[in-house]
């Protein structure tokens, strides 16, 4: 029950480069861009892909009326927390840092599936939990001098991770007969606004044209990161359990760190290769069929 298919494991390994790759990728794109100017552009942008993409493919539009405000609710913690607060924790700490914090996800979806929930994890996800926490301490032991240089950024990037673990929850257990297209569409076209009244409010002073870099880390958001990595998401946590659905995924920040190396020069701890094998024994708890008495 709740095992990935093929299909999945290919969308799952296809999401985790997508996104490993962005935490670079949208560092860039928000060194000196202001933040939410950013992520409006990119969020307007993944819309409307996606309203092409569905308009063509004969996937409806419509919501009941009466599940708008369910609707939105589940959109606060899934979208909108994360997408405010993570992109402005990215301009304070490094690139591959934001991604270890923002994975801390799984942890908060074990808290939140005790505390309001009542769900009693089977054991080996506890083990996967354990190796994955482990893995992130080893990569944020590096940084802690760092972090304490920029505790907002630390507390902004783990509040949104607690919103995104709450979140994996109200997406298995809501709204759940309508098409994962639509549900994803609305909740993320439902952060526009709330992006762009505060890029009105608190950064009309600093717009400007983006540069050519900055229109390359705009575009990779808008296809890949929203347009093709949010759908695959939220198909993802509708099918797993949410403790699975958030340590399927734990391999992106390994991704995260070792792209920014490559891409924007970090240089490598043992703690890194350390937690990398931490966070594979993390994917194995989940990937791999539980043993069933026969």
């Amino acid at each position: 029950m709740n095992r990935l298919s093929r299909r999945d494991l290919i969308l799952l390994a296809a999401l985790t480069v997508a996104w490993g790759l962005n935490w670079p990728v949208m560092k860039v794109g928000v060194a000196e861009l202001p933040p939410m100017l950013f992520r409006t552009l990119v969020l307007s942008g993944g819309v409307a892909v996606l309203w092409f993409f569905m308009r063509a493919t004969g996937v409806p539009l419509a919501v009941p009326r009466h599940q708008w405000g369910l609707l939105l609710w589940m959109a606060i913690p899934n979208v909108i927390i994360w997408h405010v607060l993570s992109v402005y924790a990215l301009r304070m700490l490094p690139s591959g840092r934001a991604a270890i914090l923002g994975y801390t996800m799984p942890v908060w979806a074990v808290l939140f599936g005790l505390l309001l929930y009542g769900e009693r994890p089977r054991a080996a996800y506890w083990w996967g939990v354990a190796a994955a926490l482990a893995g992130t301490l080893l990569l944020l032991s590096s940084e802690f001098v760092k972090l304490a240089g920029s505790p907002l950024g630390t507390v902004l990037m783990l509040v949104a991770a607690a919103a995104w673990g709450w979140g994996t929850h109200l997406m298995r257990r809501h709204l759940t007969e309508l098409p994962t297209l639509t549900l994803g569409f609305w909740m993320l076209a439902s952060a526009i606004p709330v992006v762009g009244t505060l890029t009105l409010l608190l950064e009309v002073p600093q717009w400007r044209a983006p540069l050519p870099m900055e229109w390359l880390s705009i575009g990779y958001n808008v296809f890949v990161a929203i347009a093709f990595c949010h759908i695959v998401w939220f198909k993802l946590a509708r099918t797993l359990p949410p403790v699975a659905s958030g340590l399927s995924v734990m391999l992106i920040p390994v991704l995260g760190v070792f792209s920014s190396m490559w891409l924007l020069g970090e240089v490598p701890h043992w703690q890194d290769y350390a937690a990398l094998a931490l966070i594979l024994v993390a994917l194995g708890t989940v990937l791999l069929p539980a043993k069933t008495s026969s």
